[in-house]
């Protein structure tokens, strides 16, 4: 008796019941067009920052829910870079996170290109621009070898994995392969399926075959962002799924197990994903707000005589700054002295942009003022 999909007989053939997905379906298809319909209407400069936003949110969540944290700065910056998006300062450039920006980019605005074996490897050497994961040396733009057999899906810390499931072994990689990007790729695929059902079955057909000795995740989720691009037709990205399973992970990883050890009808897959892909949008609405609330807020204090740094950490405290601002906090981010620091705090105070938080004493922290906050 099979474990595993892929060792049965009737795999690849996918179904699923259809009258069960179709009014989860129809809301998440409503849904992105709304969604799409107000941000086209927010003009270009809000729509970039609206990208820049979501993108960069998109990388770091993919990458956490591998285990690993990059700098939000870094990704911040280098998905600027590479949309011409000006930003008041650029961190420092690191290969690994313009790899990964890299990937996430070339999957959402060149999304109604082909989807090859030489683009995944392409993808797949930016994730591992020196041929290492870590200390380990891997085979970067190419299926993974046999000496990875059996490639086990695992989740948890070291010490306490948790497998999952096993995929296919290396020699069935390149048939494997070549079906799923055939049906990928097919335009009686576009004609017969739902293209966000194409982005889910894309999503677990990749998971399932890992070819990669490692990365699969991120190039697993990179590809159903392509899809969901297609399905909208647009390459701006306003919404993360990434985050959205990152913040689900667990269900994630169970759903994916009980999948794979399950039969070829998938309809309990498809309706996780529409779920979790509706809450991404739902995400996306309050995003959105914030959005609004930053323009508002510039365009009501526009007459105010703000120097760069002020501008600066402004921005970033609108942009939701994690954790407190403090005037060392500052002297931080805008790059100046404690004192330059304190004398740019107190002309915004005076001005009632920000205001003393709650903590008093060695724990002095400044928020947004209440005229940031009240409806500008």
């Amino acid at each position: 008796m099979p474990i595993y999909i892929h060792q049965r007989t009737d795999w690849p053939a996918w179904r699923w019941d259809h009258d069960v997905l179709a009014p989860t379906l129809s809301d998440i298809r409503h849904r992105q067009g709304r969604l799409l319909g107000r941000m086209e209407s927010l003009g270009f400069a809000l729509r970039q920052q609206a990208t820049l936003r979501t993108l960069t949110e998109d990388a770091v969540k993919t990458s956490e829910i591998e285990g690993e944290r990059l700098d939000t700065e870094q990704v911040r910056s280098s998905v600027a870079r590479r949309l011409g998006i000006a930003l008041e300062r650029f961190a420092p450039q690191d290969r690994h996170v313009d790899g990964l920006v890299e990937v996430l980019l070339d999957a959402t605005q060149s999304f109604a290109q082909p989807l090859t074996p030489e683009r995944l490897w392409g993808w797949h050497a930016a994730l591992f621009p020196t041929g290492y994961n870590g200390l380990k040396r891997i085979v970067v733009g190419g299926w993974r070898g046999a000496r990875e057999d059996p490639m086990q899906v695992v989740s948890g810390a070291l010490g306490r994995e948790r497998v999952h499931f096993e995929a296919p072994m290396a020699d069935r990689l390149d048939r494997e392969m070549g079906a799923l990007l055939g049906w990928f790729n097919a335009p009686t695929t576009a004609a017969t399926t739902d293209p966000v059902l194409i982005a889910a079955i894309a999503h677990l057909w990749f998971v399932t075959l890992h070819p990669f000795e490692d990365g699969n995740g991120r190039l697993a989720r990179a590809i159903a962002d392509l899809a969901l691009a297609r399905s909208e037709g647009s390459a701006q990205r306003f919404y993360s799924l990434s985050a959205q399973i990152r913040q689900d992970r667990r269900n994630y990883y169970e759903q994916l197990e009980r999948t794979q050890k399950g039969a070829l009808d998938i309809t309990a897959w498809l309706a996780w994903f529409l779920a979790c892909l509706g809450r991404s949008l739902a995400a996306a609405e309050g995003e959105l707000a914030v959005i609004l609330n930053k323009a508002a807020f510039w365009d009501a204090v526009r007459a105010q005589p703000l120097n760069e740094r002020q501008r600066l950490v402004l921005n970033r405290l609108l942009d939701g700054l994690d954790g407190k601002l403090t005037s060392s906090r500052w002297a931080k981010l805008a790059g100046c002295s404690q004192d330059t620091a304190l004398r740019d705090i107190q002309g915004l105070v005076q001005a009632g942009l920000l205001r003393l938080g709650e903590a008093g004493g060695r724990s002095t922290c400044y928020v947004l003022g209440l005229a940031t906050t009240t409806g500008l």
